[in-house]
């Protein structure tokens, strides 16, 4: 009996420690993972990041030097120093092996700086600035990271001939030297018209009105009479005495070219020995009637303006070009003209005349410039937009118009010096145009200048901060 319970305990004690063995397997795992949650070198860890500042929750651009919540209740949210790459504090620098401590600058990248260690506003420690780091107080220091944010751009300064667009209105007017007056040099009427009217445009030869001369039929009559006596009408006279080399008066044919008519007249004349009528005057040139001043059987004096036709073929443009751009005006230079009326055509001549004087009301003086205008699509009073390009000649310093920031009396461009650093540099700036600056002095060719981001960085460092203090620094043009 003895031995079946000493039996029945030993399997007992088997199931029980089988039992247990069970359990145990099941619940280690958890154990493991808690015990890995807790382990000891994480939490260190995690209580030695260093909370930079706090802000808010939603992403708002709110920040605090501390604890703090919203009005609503919600905590403020902490950014510690591993996640803003920017405000990172860099060790304390070794003397021996980085050279002497010169000052501390603002963590912030504001202009002031200490001679001995120093916490700013927010606690955070004013960082060192070695003999060898090239550093002044004057130069920004930016992050990689906060460059990138900023889209910072920058780009060399070279050398290359200085051009210049100068965009100013002008108007379509006539060409003078195209304008045509029909006037009779005698006395006479009307005896038809021609189908002509104000701005119709007509051809050289078209016959535009039919007169009758009294003076027309006495020369006339005169020339068949000298032409039947073998006088001579084509031979040479002395304008001292108005005789000829036979010693007769200037003849008919004479007197009637001095009025105007025709050869063609004058030979029907001689050939078919009877003086016509009237006479058709017939257009002088190709162009468009301005002014048409008689109409049918109506009387006429000599002198009398009878038509007034413009040639459209070439006309100019009177353009009023500023006071500061003449001097970069010259006769020839190219010129593109654009209308309202033709979107899209670009119409090219050039500068013909800078008229010398200046209109006291605008400031501003006018310059001619000729356009060919073949199919007449360049009409006078037409108002146009002119482009004449300019400059040229000697290479000179040049950056982009958006590397200067130009206060009115000082101009400032931002010079990367590498590594993150950027120094506020005054220049003398010359002239400008399509989105160049001539720069005359303060940087030097192959020098890196900021083009985009200026005042992204002036926003993130207190550029103008430093630019005050800069005033304040000799020039550094001598090094130059």
């Amino acid at each position: 009996m003895a031995k079946l319970m000493g039996a029945g305990i030993a399997i007992a004690a088997v199931l029980a420690s089988a039992a247990g063995l069970y359990r145990f397997s099941r619940v280690e795992p958890l154990v493991i993972i808690e015990t890995t949650r807790l382990m000891p070198s994480a939490a260190a860890s995690a209580a030695e990041r260093k909370i930079l500042y706090w802000k808010a929750p939603g992403g708002e651009p709110d920040f605090s030097a501390g604890p703090k919540k919203t009005s609503d209740g919600r905590d403020y949210k902490p950014v510690y120093e591993d996640e803003e790459s920017d405000f990172q504090q860099p060790k304390p620098p070794v003397a021996s092996s980085s050279g002497k401590v010169k000052f501390y600058r603002n963590p912030m990248g504001l202009p002031d700086t200490s001679p001995t260690p120093k916490k700013d506003s927010m606690g955070m420690d004013y960082i060192p600035v070695l003999e060898g780091d090239g550093e002044d107080g004057n130069t920004i220091k930016l992050s990689p990271a906060k460059i990138q944010r900023a889209g910072v751009e920058t780009t060399v300064v070279r050398r290359m001939p200085s051009t210049r667009t100068i965009k100013v209105p002008g108007v379509v007017q006539f060409d003078e030297r195209r304008i045509s007056v029909i006037a009779p040099r005698f006395d006479g009427f009307v005896e038809r018209m021609e189908p002509i009217t104000t701005g119709q445009h007509i051809k050289k030869g078209d016959p535009l009105v039919t007169v009758f001369g009294q003076e027309l039929l006495s020369q006339g009559s005169r020339l068949i009479v000298e032409q039947g006596a073998g006088y001579k009408s084509d031979e040479k006279f002395d304008l001292r005495t108005f005789k000829g080399e036979s010693g007769s008066a200037i003849g008919a044919a004479r007197r009637l070219r001095n009025m105007g008519v025709p050869d063609e007249f004058i030979e029907q004349i001689k050939r078919e020995r009877r003086v016509p009528d009237t006479l058709t005057v017939r257009a002088p040139m190709d162009g468009v009637v301005l002014e048409r001043n008689i109409v049918e059987g109506q009387a006429f004096k000599a002198g009398d303006v009878a038509f007034k036709i413009a040639d459209h073929s070439m006309v100019w443009v009177n353009a009023d070009v500023p006071e500061g751009d003449l001097t970069a005006i010259r006769i020839g230079q190219k010129v593109s003209v654009t209308t309202r009326a033709h979107p899209g055509r670009t119409f090219t001549g050039e500068v013909a005349l800078v008229i010398p004087h200046l209109m006291k009301e605008t400031r501003t003086a006018r310059v001619r410039i000729e356009l060919a205008n073949p199919d007449l699509a360049l009409l006078p009073d037409m108002y146009t937009d002119v482009e004449i390009a300019t400059g040229g000649g000697d290479a000179v310093l040049v950056v982009p118009s958006s590397a200067v920031i130009d206060s009115g009396n000082l101009q400032i461009v931002l010079l990367n010096s590498g590594e993150g650093r950027y120094e506020p540099r005054e220049v003398r700036a010359g002239r400008s145009g399509d989105g160049m600056v001539e720069v005359m002095s303060g940087i030097a060719e192959g020098d890196k200048v900021v083009v985009n981001g200026l005042f992204l960085i002036d926003s993130e460092s207190n550029l103008q901060s430093a630019l005050k203090g800069l005033t304040g620094l000799p020039s550094k043009e001598a090094a130059r």
